[in-house]
């Protein structure tokens, strides 16, 4: 069969290409909503120990809604409620927000009392309960303290419907009864000794994680706020909301994709020039750059249905390292002068390319093996990415460089790079490697190790000190611990929550705990109101009884009546709490109706010691306290024990390719620019202060593929411009400035993960690229 001609092959790239992009182009643009990603919760793994508690924690997480919680502060009580009002009624007509919450539309507490009527024999607390069944118990004296009792302002029932205050006594357990926020002046405030705080809430039209909407009513909120301080300029807005963090990491991911992706273009488009010394040059490196992340776009949102922002800052700088392989075929081509033959060029290339990209390719597969979403995109968008630019090179530069280069590389180049491949190749080299690696021990024994989930997710310290102060003025914005109920029912989970609550209970009287947000406090299990019913039976048998006891408090017969009739009501369900609209704010509390099994979430106040929450689990069935950083710093911890074990199973199977390729003798010399990279870049993060992470080792497998790349470059390219000393060489510093610059630039990112991925690459990069001569024999002409 007749192979393809050039142009022909060039053709049916062009034509993949073209499809490529009108499908990156749908994928981003045509299917109405973005591809682009900014939950910080789809970067974490799954790290819990089975899905119900993952779904546990995406359940907490997303409790808020989307929904912006604001706190209006000032230190007059006025001007704090006059701004609140100001603040909800230029937020309200905006078309960002389904609703906006700041006065409170009138209504009778009647309505939140009497749908509880029904069950109010059912509903007793801990403490009514123990007083009913301790002996001497006196209904008549019970009684006359209720009549004498002040009246509170919490929401509670009639006295004729609720005589001993049983029920009122449930309700002050109430969620909203329990908060810290009063109605007054129409307005949900409190006060403090530094003023007053008044709650204003706004729903989203649409997710939090929605770029439209997110700019939209962060927009309406900037100007309502700047209306807001014109007009009480000592006045404070505190916010809270995934809307804010999901802004933020947006704003911080736009903020270093401009960065890297226009820094490196800009400075590899400077070099190209200055290199090359002509404008072809660049544009062909960029097509195949270019058709790289294009290709690596699609990918991405095709296995992932989504590209999360970070993953496009690390494309970004993936232009360093996709732009390697045009680079040695534009080098090969002005090495060749007059004799240039495009096909003759690819042959040359060939081998050192696919040696090369074999090499990256299984530096990012590795990332895939981590079950961190964020380190597969970046494994599948790099491989892809490499791979394209890569097949560029065979396929479609061939006739886009037909005709010989004008000029050479830059000579100041080549006399650079021969000095120092001079200095750095033959026994002199090996000699300077060992004291390198002396002087490297100190910085390996200085080395510490940090696992922190802050590594991954580093919100603003500003928003989070504002989410802070919400948590402790009104309540709102929960913790990242919680305790996880599991059951083989609904009766079963109840159970055992009230089994943890009350243990909770006793600690909170002992100070160990300020409060805790749970199910059964809601609704308690139906052991738990038979129990109850058999506390008041004694008190209804005969009814007459009751009637009696009631009358001789003072209650008149026509109205005590109808409290005697109630009994026994009928029992609380969870059909009855799922359809009470006051306890909708609360329905994340309970998991029921999934693929992964039923279960309730118990959420602790005033304490984050995860020793001591896990210690109120201690010996009870089906309660576990599930911790997600913690979990995550766990699992950040194991794997980087791992990643060191695949790091050097990598740098095995890389000196295999090498065995197979160059023989026994010349082997290690090609392994050993790369190895040492690492070997220098861990010693210089020691020097450095920088405690070790996974995401360094991460990079190390990155700095092993690449810095083979660059030793293998060299190897191969060496016989093919013997009459041009230094030519090889100065194409591999060439490669190595453009992954400098864009591999390196992430050091400037303001993500953790990013700035340790930059750090390490930008170490190892440059020690790998100064060692590669080490991996070729001296020039013949050096004068050592």
């Amino acid at each position: 069969m007749k192979s393809l001609s050039t142009s022909q092959r060039a053709g049916l790239f062009a034509f993949a290409s073209l499809v490529a992009c009108l499908l990156c182009a749908w994928l981003l643009f045509g299917r109405g909503t973005s591809p682009l990603q900014t939950d910080v919760l789809t970067l974490l793994p799954a790290t819990e120990r089975h899905p119900l508690a993952e779904d546990a924690v995406e359940r907490l997480a997303r409790a808020s809604g989307d929904r912006m919680v604001l706190l209006v502060h000032d230190k007059d009580d006025d001007t704090a409620k006059d701004a609140a009002r100001e603040l909800g009624a230029a937020l309200s007509p905006d078309p960002a927000f389904a609703s906006v919450i700041a006065e409170l539309p009138p209504f009778d507490l009647d309505q939140l009392v009497t749908p509880f009527l029904p069950f109010r024999f059912h509903l007793l607390t801990p403490e009514d309960r123990a007083a009913l069944t301790t002996p001497g118990f006196d209904p008549v004296d019970a009684l006359k303290r209720r009549l004498n009792q002040p009246f509170g302002a919490n929401v509670g029932a009639k006295l004729t419907d609720d005589p001993f205050g049983w029920m009122q006594h449930w309700l002050d357990r109430q969620p909203w009864n329990r908060s810290a926020l009063v109605p007054e002046d129409d307005l949900l405030t409190v006060r403090r000794d530094d003023g007053t705080y008044v709650l204003v809430i706004a729903t989203l039209r649409g997710s939090s994680y929605d770029d439209v909407v997110q700019r939209r009513a962060l927009a309406a909120l900037e100007r309502a706020e700047g209306a807001m301080a014109a007009k009480h300029p000592g006045t404070a807005l505190l916010r809270t909301g995934a809307i804010f963090y999901a802004a933020s990491a947006r704003a911080g991911a736009e903020h270093d994709t401009h960065v890297v992706g226009i820094a490196s273009t800009v400075g590899i488009a400077l070099l190209l020039l200055l290199v090359f010394r002509s404008l072809r040059p660049l544009l062909i490196a960029f097509v195949s750059t270019a058709l790289g992340v294009i290709g690596a776009i699609a990918a991405t949102v095709l296995v992932f249905g989504q590209l999360h922002l970070l993953t496009l800052v690390f494309g970004a700088a993936l232009l360093g390292e996709a732009v390697d392989y045009s680079i040695q075929y534009l080098c090969a081509r002005a090495n060749a002068g007059r004799q240039w033959n495009a096909e003759r060029g690819v042959r040359q290339v060939r081998p050192a390319l696919l040696l090369a990209l074999a090499t990256s390719l299984l530096g990012y597969s590795l990332l895939a093996v981590v079950p961190f979403p964020f380190l597969r995109q970046m494994a599948v968008f790099a491989i892809t990415g490499m791979a394209v630019a890569c097949a560029s090179v065979f396929w479609l530069l061939p006739a886009l460089a037909q005709k010989p280069a004008r000029t050479p590389l830059a000579p100041g180049l080549v006399r650079l790079a021969l000095g120092w491949q001079r200095i750095a190749s033959g026994r002199r080299a090996l000699l300077g490697v060992a004291m390198l690696c002396v002087v490297a021990i100190p910085g390996w024994l200085r080395l510490g190790h940090d696992d922190d989930i802050h590594l991954l997710i580093s919100p603003p310290k500003a928003l989070e000190t504002q989410t802070a102060t919400i948590r402790d003025v009104a309540g709102f914005g929960g913790g990242s611990q919680f305790w996880l109920v599991e059951g083989a029912s609904a009766e079963e989970v109840l159970q055992r929550e009230e089994a943890l609550t009350d243990r909770l209970q006793a600690w909170v009287a002992d100070g160990k705990l300020g409060g805790w947000t749970g199910l059964t406090a809601m609704l308690p299990s139906a052991r738990r109101q038979a129990s109850n019913i058999a506390a008041l039976a004694p008190l209804f048998t005969p009814r007459e009884r009751m009637t009696a006891w009631l009358g001789q408090a003072g209650f008149r017969a026509d109205g005590s009546a109808g409290f005697v009739a109630a009994w026994p009501g009928r029992a609380f369900t969870l059909d009855d709490w799922l359809a009470m609209p006051a306890y909708t704010p609360f329905r994340y509390l309970w998991m029921s109706g999934g693929e992964h099994g039923v279960g309730s979430i118990v959420v602790p106040q005033g304490q984050d010691d995860a020793n001591l929450l896990r210690a109120a689990a201690d010996g009870l069935p089906g309660v576990s306290l599930v911790d997600k950083p913690a979990s995550i710093t766990a699992l950040f911890g194991r794997y980087r024990g791992y990643a060191d074990v695949w790091l050097g199973g990598a740098l095995a199977l890389v000196g295999l390719a090498f065995l197979w390729r160059y023989g026994v003798r010349a082997a290690w010399r090609v392994l050993l620019p790369p190895a040492l990279g690492i070997v220098l870049s861990v010693a210089a993060l020691g020097y450095l202060g920088e405690p070790l992470t996974l995401f360094h080792v991460m990079a190390l497998m990155l700095v092993l593929g690449v810095g083979a790349n660059y030793a293998v470059f060299l190897r191969e390219g060496e016989p093919h411009v013997a009459h041009l000393p230094g030519a090889a060489y100065a194409g591999v510093l060439l490669s190595a400035v453009t992954a400098l610059l864009s591999f390196g630039l992430l050091a400037l990112s303001t993500m953790p993960a990013l700035r340790h991925f930059g750090l390490t690459l930008l170490l190892g990069i440059g020690f790998t690229a100064l060692l590669a001569p080490v991996s070729a024999p001296a020039p013949k002409n050096r004068t050592a």
